[in-house]
């Protein structure tokens, strides 16, 4: 487990992209899942210190991923950190027990940061 690796899901491609390029130049390591399904197999076997979840995604929403990552002791303590563009789900989104939030657009210039910090409180 090495809390340096960052699971980034998305469905679309150039969003993960974006994250991942910036997650890389920030000397971390990343790795992508385009739904939700991917993303816990991924989580699975990687281990990854922190996950950066879509909420929309084609097979299973973030919040439905979110749950089986929970529900299984490999992986339940992997920060879950929702991307949302929906303004206002904070709380929701924490009660869903998301780890936290990340809003897009993204900003890159934060990104970087925002996920050393969940992988330290990890």
């Amino acid at each position: 487990m090495t809390p340096t690796v960052v699971l980034v899901v998305d469905d679309d491609a150039r969003n993960r992209k974006l994250v991942c390029d910036v997650i890389r130049h920030a000397g971390l390591e990343a790795l992508e899942a385009a739904t939700g399904r991917h993303a816990v197999t991924m989580a699975r076997t990687h281990t990854p210190g922190v996950i950066l979840m879509d909420l929309r995604l084609p097979d299973l929403d973030g919040s439905a991923a979110l749950a089986l990552l929970q529900a299984e002791p490999e992986t339940a303590s992997i920060p879950v950190v929702a991307l949302t563009a929906i303004a206002g789900a904070a709380d929701a989104l924490l009660a869903a027990g998301f780890a936290g939030y990340i809003e897009k657009p993204i900003d890159v210039r934060e990104l970087a940061a925002q996920v050393r910090a969940y992988c330290a409180a990890r």
